[in-house]
């Protein structure tokens, strides 16, 4: 890493590019932006990508990744990187490498279908992810279909999600997020349970933070909004922002899910199918607060 320790909060992006804008590096970028930081990003492969699916993806050779990334932390330094969709398991085995040299917090979103439903990373890369990248994450954020891929478990409880994150806790990173924001009305728990545990309503979405010890239930509305494209990749660009800037895990994930929350709140047609996450919400709000009042 570099030297110098002056100049802005600096996060790194090690992801896929989305053309449409909504998800992946150009969401990443967005967010980090939108939380303060100066993002940098590794491409590792691209996509054609639109409201409507995902119409062609193209991984990077892995000495394009690898020097990418050296160029960027050997030179400018990172306090905390972000990883996302990575395609490949030669991809995803580089990554894991160069992050365990690197002694920044990782913030790891197993990326393994987009929005749509399309694959965004072979079946054969899932190894790898379990062995290499996993071990690396000081956070992982699997929503409840990615904990499916990794470990088998089908979640369909708020009370399920305890044995989610304890099977992907077994991969080794140091904390997890079991993203519940996939929850339906019948899998919203039986209610009943106390402020910090499962229960609630279908109202919320839920997430799960936890490494093992510490059990941290995250509440918020959940909108009626379908414009939720990008949210996996901003809530996991949102948590490295907040720990580049120091704060604990708790915190960070804290902060990112109400930064997410807003965005949801604003998402916006685009095209004709979904529609993104509006990343500049606070900007938005802050402008119209500042605006004088009409007579």
């Amino acid at each position: 890493m570099s030297a110098e320790a002056s100049g802005p909060i600096r996060v790194l992006t090690v992801a896929g590019s989305d053309s449409g804008g909504g998800a992946g590096i150009q969401a990443d970028l967005k967010t980090m932006l939108a939380l303060g930081t100066h993002g940098m990003s590794v491409i590792a492969a691209v996509t054609a990508q639109n409201s409507l699916g995902v119409q062609g993806a193209w991984e990077l050779p892995v000495e394009a990744v690898r020097a990418q990334y050296r160029s960027v932390v050997d030179d400018i330094g990172v306090q905390a990187v972000k990883t996302g969709m990575l395609a490949s398991a030669e991809l995803v085995e580089c990554v894991a490498e160069l992050l365990a040299g690197t002694g920044a917090p990782v913030v790891v979103d197993p990326v393994g279908v987009s929005k749509h439903g399309d694959a965004l990373l072979a079946a054969s890369a899932l190894d790898a992810v379990r062995t290499t990248l996993l071990p690396t994450a000081t956070v992982a954020t699997p929503n409840l279909d990615e904990v499916a891929q990794l470990t088998g478990f089908q979640v369909e409880s708020e009370e399920q999600m305890r044995g989610a994150a304890e099977a992907v806790l077994g991969f080794g990173p140091q904390w997890v997020v079991i993203k519940g924001g996939h929850l339906g009305s019948d899998g919203s728990g039986s209610g009943g349970a106390g402020a910090g545990g499962p229960g609630g309503s279908s109202a919320e979405a839920v997430d799960l933070l936890t490494d093992g010890s510490e059990e941290h239930w995250l509440r918020a509305p959940r909108h009626d909004n379908r414009h939720t494209h990008g949210t996996g990749c901003t809530l996991a660009s949102a948590i490295a922002a907040q720990l580049a800037k120091g704060q604990s895990v708790p915190e960070a994930v804290r902060a990112a899910k109400e930064y997410v929350t807003g965005a949801i709140a604003a998402g916006f047609a685009l095209g004709g199918g979904i529609g993104p996450v509006d990343h500049g919400w606070r900007l938005t709000e802050a402008a119209g607060a500042a605006s004088p009042a009409r007579p």
